[in-house]
């Protein structure tokens, strides 16, 4: 299953296990603490953790849920920033992929982290999203999960300022206003019907049109599958898809995907502009200037980035739909 990146209130996600960033005495905090301590009841919370005790930062425990509608809480004790050399990196790893194993070991489905670290504990949030993400998407490799990253305020998420300036002067040159493109439109149309007029075949018939069909999205995704030399377990999983929707995809040779559902899969693939407009067509899409999405799906392919969970974030960031899920 895959990884989402999502705005709400962590204590309200409807999932099996939500990760509180402890402390390592397990007692009520402040911020993301202090609002799942009150969400879960805090009386009960704490005598649950009073009779855990402690917990050392990079390691996990697990209590119930209490009042919430998530049926556990994975408490973590992610490390405090100190310039970057006391190991901190590795410990914050270690939260993510204890707190993910302890989810497994529970029979979790699905489970919902904040971004552990980057709140009093001042660790960067460029850097703490990155350990976040790159953790998740490697334990997601080898097993099936519906894992989400929480924001509850957009302003603390953010992607690295270089690439954020670079995609929006990519966007600033290549983005063509909609209006623009209805008024080309509107002085091409007389053209554009002549040919149109002219590209019928007066001789065919529905039917006829109708058994010269070109080949589906289903059929197409699998020969590209096959001429990359991947497995269909490599290809949903860095296309960000759930195993069930590639295999309703797959079984289903009319099955018509949404857009960024065939962009995924063009990611995963790492398909070139060229040959991801032709999986694209398939499906009955194209990538548009006039839409800042596929200009950025665009820019990505262009710069050769492939990673769906990098590609996410920077989609996050313009308010724009995700890959994948």
């Amino acid at each position: 299953m895959p990884l989402e990146i999502v705005r709400h209130d962590i204590t309200k996600m409807k999932v099996d296990a939500i990760v509180n960033a402890a402390n390592t005495e397990l007692q009520m905090g402040g911020g993301v603490c202090g609002a799942i301590f009150r969400a879960a009841g805090a009386n009960e919370l704490q005598q649950a953790c009073d009779k855990i005790g402690k917990c050392k930062t990079g390691e996990a425990v697990i209590t119930d849920g209490f009042n919430l509608d998530a049926k556990y809480i994975i408490h973590t004790p992610g490390p405090i920033w100190r310039g970057g050399s006391h190991g901190e990196a590795e410990l914050l790893k270690s939260s993510y992929y204890h707190s993910l194993e302890l989810a497994v070991k529970n029979q979790c489905e699905s489970i919902a982290f904040p971004f552990i670290s980057t709140g009093i504990f001042g660790y960067p949030k460029e850097e703490a999203l990155q350990i976040a993400v790159t953790t998740i998407s490697s334990f997601l490799l080898v097993h099936e999960m519906q894992v989400y990253l929480v924001v509850f305020d957009k302003k603390l998420f953010g992607i690295s300022k270089k690439l954020f300036t670079s995609i929006h002067q990519y966007i600033d040159e290549h983005y063509v206003e909609e209006a623009e493109i209805v008024f080309r439109r509107k002085e091409a149309e007389p053209y554009i019907l002549e040919q149109r007029y002219e590209m019928i075949d007066t001789d065919s018939s529905l039917e006829n049109l109708l058994n010269r069909l070109d080949e589906s999205f289903s059929t197409r995704l699998l020969r590209y599958i096959d001429q990359k030399g991947l497995t269909d377990v490599e290809t949903y999983k860095r296309a960000n898809i759930d195993r069930r929707l590639f295999s309703k995809i797959r079984n289903d040779a009319d099955y018509s995907p949404k857009k960024k559902t065939a962009i995924a899969f063009a990611i995963a693939l790492q398909l070139n502009l060229d040959e991801t407009m032709d999986l694209l067509a398939a499906a009955g899409y194209t990538l548009s200037r006039s839409n800042k999405f596929d200009v950025i799906i665009e820019y990505c392919i262009e710069h050769d980035n492939y990673n769906i969970h990098e590609i996410n974030e920077v989609l996050f960031a313009f308010d724009q739909p995700l890959l994948g899920a």
